[in-house]
């Protein structure tokens, strides 16, 4: 239902302009702490609390989104899952799945799957090349990663400018402490599933060792197909942190708290807040420009809990809306997108 009430909401709207050129779809999950003991299929997982990681009793939706270069990410599927379970266990198949949905949704061109460390195994990557997709995956550094990585010679890493980034106003340099490189590199190579493509490791300097005599890097190397630049490529898959905003979206609304001690009724719970979250975006959509982009906070605010009166003089109803309240051109505009071509009312009048 999930995935077929988003393909509805494209037909209907702009909810993912540019999908036909490019389509981004990224995966993670998080763990929601509950309390109780009757809360079925909670248990103890890890999560990261202030950079630091923590052991806490909860449950763990996974979750795929699917984005454009124009348009905030919607939610192509969610699962929940007990607080224990690895966050790469079903990935394989929600990016089958979420492919599949984009697909459904308009994506005719290239569609691209991020991830992180937890994603970048085989199952993603098959899912990815069965579904004629491109992939941006964070490798988990072993020691074939660490013999690729010193294979690079020193002349290969050149500065990346990130956007937003500050130029020395005397040199004209970006200043940026962060390198790039690539080197191809065969990932499983004693499975079937062998594929060589680039390795493109990113570099920074330790903050730990501000003082050595000579710089400390931390790498940070991901696996990709495309054929982007090598700056462009790593500036593409940093903007995987895109689906935390999704996350923060969900924790701030609907997934504030799980109400069920049954897991089906919360898993069902969680469904409902995916739809509700692309329906709500949807509505931004077709509110006006400054709205496609905004949190769900923002829209719930300003669009959702109008400061409406509802009036029946002569048993008409009538709904008087605030005179001077900023947002009515947008509400007006949703009205005529929606209700007005529904069921034939007439906006308000001024």
């Amino acid at each position: 239902m999930l995935r077929e009430h988003l393909c509805a909401l494209t037909e209907r709207s702009e909810l993912l302009a540019g999908i036909e050129q490019q389509a981004f779809i990224d995966i993670d999950s998080l763990l929601r702490p509950v309390y109780g003991h009757a809360k079925q299929g909670a248990s103890y997982g890890h999560t990261k609390i202030a950079g630091k990681q923590v052991l806490r009793k909860g449950l763990s939706p996974l979750a795929t989104t699917i984005s454009t270069t124009h348009s905030a990410p919607v939610i192509a599927g969610m699962r929940l899952r007990a607080g224990k379970t690895g966050s790469g266990k079903g990935a394989g198949r929600m990016v089958a799945q979420a492919i599949a949905t984009a697909r459904a949704a308009g994506a005719t061109g290239k569609i691209l799957v991020r991830g992180d460390s937890a994603y970048g195994n085989r199952a993603v990557v098959r899912a990815c090349r069965r579904g004629n997709a491109e992939f941006s995956l964070v490798m988990i550094k072993n020691r074939a990663i660490a013999r690729a990585i010193a294979s690079i010679p020193d002349t290969a890493w050149t500065p990346v400018r990130y956007p937003g980034a500050v130029q020395d106003p005397d040199t004209g340099a970006w200043i940026s402490d962060a390198e790039v490189a690539e080197v191809t590199y065969t990932a499983f190579a004693a499975t079937q599933d062998r594929i060589t493509a680039r390795l493109v490791v990113r570099r920074v300097k330790d903050a730990r060792y501000p003082d050595a005599l000579f710089p400390v890097w931390r790498y940070h190397p991901f696996f990709t197909n495309t054929d982007l630049p090598t700056a462009q490529a790593d500036i593409v898959h940093r903007r995987h942190a895109i689906i935390e905003t999704v996350f923060a979206d969900l924790i701030d609304g609907p997934l504030a708290h799980l109400p069920s001690g049954h897991f089906g009724a919360n898993s069902a719970w969680a469904l409902c807040a995916a739809i509700a979250h692309n329906l709500l975006h949807t509505a931004g959509t077709l509110a006006d420009r400054p709205h496609t982009r905004a949190r769900g906070a923002t829209l719930r605010r300003r669009l959702i809990t109008v400061p409406a009166r509802l009036a029946r003089p002569a048993r008409t109803p009538v709904l008087h809306l605030p005179s001077q309240w900023p947002w009515a051109p947008a509400w007006l505009r949703l009205w005529n997108q929606t209700i007005g071509h529904t069921i034939g009312h007439s906006p308000p009048a001024a």
